[in-house]
């Protein structure tokens, strides 16, 4: 489900933020993607621009702050360099250098597609950190026919998983991907599986976004049982998002979870 979002910065948090930076904030300006924080906010100081997230700390999802916060120093290079932490009075906030750039564009003749495949590969160059982490197999229990259909998604490779084009930024020179709460691990091919439904979602065909997630090296060694698997693990995961949302983007993909486990069939 969707957090709030505030529409201006609680004055707790501002003296936190002034706090942890050791200077002033000069301006304040809300950010409009993406629900999944109390707070989104450019926030800048006499000497930088931050990318402030926050949530209550007795928020149900606050794990998600810390898992950025751990899983920061090992994606240096792919994604906007963690600042600050802070958790004091009352709130989990994370600092980020501010990225000028726009969202991925996924529609079949965006020019952004190789840069975002760029940024999934060389996430693979990345060794799973020592730290919490989900596995897809845990993530997916709850969505398979049968408990032995879990083994198709084990590995030890390190996975974004949530490839909203809101998670995607498009600089001059590169892709950065944002928002590593639910990083886990698992094979290296459900990665680019999982972008193609967002593929679908924006206009592509099965074939053309097939295609696409093609581009990946570990597509090569992805299993069609296990890709068969997960079409239907999708379906029936975006039919409960979908049930339960009413986010205008969750019926686009529960669409497409569909198309996409027909198309293997």
């Amino acid at each position: 489900m969707p957090t709030d979002r505030l529409n201006d910065l609680p004055d707790t948090v501002r003296r936190l933020i002034e706090q942890a930076a050791d200077a002033p904030v000069v301006d304040v300006g809300s950010i409009n993607t993406g629900r999944n924080s109390t707070i989104a906010a450019r926030v800048r100081m006499p000497d930088r621009t931050m990318f402030v997230k926050g949530l209550p700390a007795d928020h149900p999802r606050v794990w998600t702050q810390k898992r950025e916060a751990l899983i920061s120093p090992h994606v240096q290079g792919i994604a906007p360099h963690l600042l600050r932490h802070v958790e004091d009075s009352g709130w989990s906030l994370l600092g980020f250098d501010y990225i000028e750039g726009g969202h991925a564009d996924y529609t079949p003749t965006s020019q952004d597609l190789p840069a975002v495949m760029a940024g999934m590969i060389r996430l693979t160059e990345i060794h799973a950190p020592s730290i919490e982490l989900k596995s897809m197999t845990h993530r997916f229990r709850s969505y398979v026919d049968e408990p032995a259909d879990l083994s198709w998604f084990a590995g030890d490779s390190l996975l974004h998983t949530e490839w909203n084009p809101h998670n995607v930024l498009i600089t001059a020179d590169q892709a950065l991907i944002v928002d590593w709460g639910w990083a886990s691990t698992g094979a290296a091919w459900i990665d680019p599986a999982l972008w193609l439904l967002w593929l679908i979602a924006h206009g592509h065909t099965c074939d053309q976004a097939e295609q696409a997630a093609a581009a990946h090296p570990a597509w090569r060694h992805a299993p069609a049982e296990g890709l068969r698997v997960l079409a239907h693990v999708q379906r029936r995961l975006w039919d409960s998002i979908a049930d339960a949302s009413q986010d205008d983007w969750a019926t686009p993909m529960q669409k497409a979870a569909h198309a996409w486990e027909k198309h293997g069939t």
